[in-house]
């Protein structure tokens, strides 16, 4: 089953969780901890529906407003979950999937303690020729991989990315997940939909990390990984 398969139950409105520091992209997995009423409402409901959650971004200065409708992004990351854990509290564990990146237009009223949104999904601008793919691939391989200790760990992991079919608009969506940037520069690498200068993008923001600044990757998942893992708070 493809992506859009998964996706032909998304009928242009989002359920929106925003969080302050969390950039969710396509082609990633995020645990997330959810405790708060508004989102347990949220994930009650997306489980006997259609599975969807648009992740979105707080803007700066979303403190004050936090426990009404601060102002978002409106570029959001639209997701999955594809494993949960109900807690006998009523506190949820799940697995949420980035799908596919999400233009979020005008908010919806409704009677839920959530916010709904009117969205469009948005498409990457690929290059159209192999060879380019093959050049940002390249050039992205030899901004990175020096960052890292010469054998082991996340540098093997990255190495066996570069090494599979996935598109380069992917891998660069996974890199940008995982490299320690501010949320601010991952968000808007997400806004990003030319791949040629999301790449160069990307590129320029590693040749700005410390050296081993990478070594920070977080894990990309795995066969190791486990349900519960670490989890983000809402």
């Amino acid at each position: 089953m493809t992506d859009d398969d998964e996706l032909m139950d998304f009928r242009g409105l989002a359920r929106l969780f925003p969080l302050p520091n969390l950039v969710l992209f396509p082609h990633v997995v995020q645990p997330l901890h959810i405790f708060e009423p508004r989102y347990t409402e949220l994930v009650g409901d997306v489980l006997t529906e259609d599975r969807l959650i648009a992740s979105v971004l707080l803007k700066p200065g979303w403190e004050e407003l936090y426990g009404g409708k601060p102002p978002i992004h409106r570029v959001a990351c639209l997701g999955k979950v594809i494993a949960e854990q109900k807690l006998p509290d009523g506190r949820f564990n799940i697995l949420l999937r980035g799908m596919k990146r999400l233009r979020l237009k005008r908010e919806k009223d409704t009677d839920k303690m959530y916010r709904v949104v009117h969205a469009d999904m948005l498409e990457d601008n690929a290059p159209d020729d192999v060879e380019t793919a093959k050049t940002l691939r390249k050039e992205l391989s030899e901004s990175l991989f020096p960052r890292f200790k010469p054998a082991g760990g996340a540098l093997d992991q990255i190495k066996g990315l570069f090494q599979s079919e996935m598109p380069v608009g992917s891998l660069c969506d996974v890199l940008s997940f995982a490299l320690p940037f501010p949320s601010e520069m991952k968000q808007s690498l997400l806004e990003q939909l030319d791949v040629t200068k999301r790449v160069r993008q990307l590129i320029n923001l590693i040749d700005c990390l410390r050296p081993n600044a990478a070594e920070l990757i977080a894990a990309v998942g795995g066969p190791d990984r486990k349900f519960p893992p670490e989890f983000s708070l809402n």
